[in-house]
């Protein structure tokens, strides 16, 4: 396989945030260095029926998780089909992140449900998924895993940085690179946005109308998991026991999204010393929190072309399962905190 320099693949990924599935379809290219082109991309939002299954997933049993796991495959599977057929595209691989149910390494637990035998049974396509088991497995976090992508595909940022359903960052110094999540973002801003009525904080509007309420912002700051060296990652059930009974109060919406964007800003800002920052993710498109982030850090701010910000994680992802592919390193030690570098993934192909 390493013989092969050029791969053709689909890379699927399903955010915390629920907004949907993105899908890219890119080209790798092995010289010296790594190179990619984005060919297509789409995000296909999810039904009512799939977001409330996937939000409320984690609390099911173990049976119910299972089937969940066999149908969702079926739901990606027929989801590629459709986009294959309607671009008339051609790829070698398929690569899917799946969707995070649980994420909890210290238990030694990660699940993210699409099954990879059944999307590349139904699509008759090798597909390759399930990232972060064996990472957990050598005890490291299983997060976060754009780092190698931001080192191999990004070389020329210091910091590559995403907002997303979490912020995550990665730090590149003498040749090495670390990675950890550093709070949340979309995950809150989003949740707090519903109660209002709006999917999402549209440009940080709602945000900006707010007033800061400081004892808000000091307990938000004061978390344990701030003074935390890496590696670390966060994940839906650390808000759900720290960030809830925090911003569960009688105050008004607009005051708490104000309240947590400065507080997301005064995290970030915390590791943005020099150089440049490339941003991506969903929270690249809130003008008020970028605003924030920009009167914390001392980096510059690259904002790169809507493909970028949109489908840097799905782009990378497929990244990872051509490394895979490869049989070489894609999953770091250094990132990790992991007994070891790894080659994570597993390699599904059709079965008859």
């Amino acid at each position: 396989m390493k013989t092969k320099t050029c791969y053709r693949i689909l890379g699927i990924m399903s955010g915390t945030s629920l907004d949907g599935v993105d899908i890219a379809f890119c080209i790798y290219t092995k010289k010296k260095n790594w190179s990619f082109s984005i060919k297509k991309t789409q995000t296909i939002p999810y039904s009512k029926k799939w977001r409330d299954e996937l939000s409320g997933l984690h609390k099911k049993n173990d049976k119910k998780i299972a089937n969940a796991n066999i149908e969702y495959g079926k739901y990606l599977a027929q989801l590629i089909s459709e986009y294959k057929d309607e671009f008339n595209l051609s790829f070698n691989y398929i690569v899917s992140h799946g969707h995070t149910i649980f994420h909890q390494p210290k238990k030694g637990l990660t699940l993210q449900i699409g099954d990879g035998q059944t999307i590349a049974n139904l699509t008759k396509t090798t597909t390759v998924c399930d990232f972060r088991s064996l990472d957990i497995s050598l005890n490291g976090e299983g997060a976060p895993l754009v780092p190698i992508g931001d080192l191999l595909l990004f070389p020329q940022y210091k910091y590559c940085l995403n907002l997303g359903g979490f912020s995550n960052i990665s730090i590149k110094d003498n040749g090495g690179i670390t990675a950890f999540d550093i709070c949340p973002v979309n995950i809150v801003l989003n949740q707090l946005s519903k109660k209002l009525g709006f999917e999402f904080d549209k440009n940080g509007t709602l945000a900006k109308k707010g007033t800061l309420i400081p004892e808000i912002l000091n307990k938000l700051n004061q978390l344990k998991f701030y003074n935390k060296k890496p590696p670390k990652s966060l994940g839906r059930e650390w808000v759900e026991e720290f960030i809830e009974p925090i911003i569960s109060s009688e105050h008004k919406i607009e005051d708490l999204l104000h309240t947590f964007c400065e507080h997301i800003a005064m995290q970030i800002g915390n590791y943005l010393k020099d150089e440049k920052v490339l941003i991506s993710g969903g929270g690249v498109f809130n003008a008020y929190l970028i605003c924030r982030i920009s009167h914390y850090a001392k980096s510059e701010i690259i904002i790169p072309k809507n493909e970028i910000i949109d489908y840097k994680e799905a782009l990378i992802f497929g990244f990872l399962g051509v490394l895979k592919l490869r049989n070489e390193t894609n999953c770091l030690q250094s990132v990790t905190g992991a007994e070891r570098d790894c080659s994570a993934g597993e390699i599904f192909k059709p079965q008859a």
